[in-house]
């Protein structure tokens, strides 16, 4: 009887011990799976960030390469004209013509002769570039009308924007309507007429010098080219979600 007793003792004691192992087990094999699965995710998400950095980096530079070639082929096509025509070029491709007194009366919206002059030569060669050369990265060209802040000496911050904004759009609508009948682009017209835009920005882009407005380099108009980007954008995060 007492070895009996001995053994039922010993299956009693092994019966709970051996469930308690496998309950161990099982925990362990269910940590290790999760273990395996958050491994993999924080793979993923890296493999995810990686991706996302590659996708900022390719849209920062297809932005920039695109408005580098702008800038040099306008620099180098105008570059001779420039201080002629008081006309500057800044690196994002905005062509800015900063003589005041040649495009416009004070107040007035008719073109002065000498500013039609100036875009029969400017704008045929201008449009023949940027459609030759740059034509499929063109999402719109913006002639952009900027005034100062000043019109009649009683009127109010808003009534002189409202003023400035009318008559800056009537000059850029003009300038549009002019370089538009300029024989030597019918070609583009087309073109044009689905990318062109006349804007009169009133002065809300005004130029400040330490805080006080230049008045004189305020009034200016302005030829921008604004590049398709967002598709460009939209093909590389496609190509990312792929």
């Amino acid at each position: 009887m007492g070895k009996l007793d001995r053994f039922r003792r010993n299956k009693s004691i092994e019966g709970p011990l051996s469930s308690i192992s496998d309950l161990m087990s099982g925990l362990m094999i269910i940590f290790l799976f999760i273990a395996v699965s958050f491994m993999s995710r924080v793979v993923d998400e890296n493999i995810q960030i990686k991706k996302q950095q590659e996708t900022v980096e390719n849209i920062v530079t297809t932005y920039e390469e695109t408005k580098v070639s702008i800038y040099d082929d306008l620099y180098s096509e105008f570059k001779d004209d420039m201080k002629y025509w008081n006309m500057e070029i800044d690196k994002d491709g905005t062509i800015r013509f900063k003589e005041p007194d040649i495009f416009f009366e004070k107040g007035k919206s008719d073109l002065k002769p000498e500013f039609e002059d100036m875009l029969d030569s400017f704008f045929p060669r201008y449009i023949n570039l940027i459609y030759e050369n740059h034509k499929d990265k063109v999402e719109a060209i913006r002639i952009e009308g900027h005034t100062s802040s000043e019109w009649e000496e009683n009127a109010t911050k808003k009534e002189s924007y409202f003023k400035n904004m009318e008559l800056s759009q009537d000059r850029t609508r003009n300038v549009l309507e002019y370089i538009m009948n300029i024989k030597s682009i019918l070609k583009y017209e087309d073109w044009l007429i689905d990318k062109i835009t006349a804007n009169g920005m009133s002065y809300s882009k005004r130029v400040m010098n330490d805080n006080t407005e230049n008045k004189e380099a305020s009034r200016r108009v302005e030829f921008k080219v604004i590049t398709n980007s967002e598709e460009t954008i939209n093909e590389i995060l496609d190509n990312y979600n792929d």
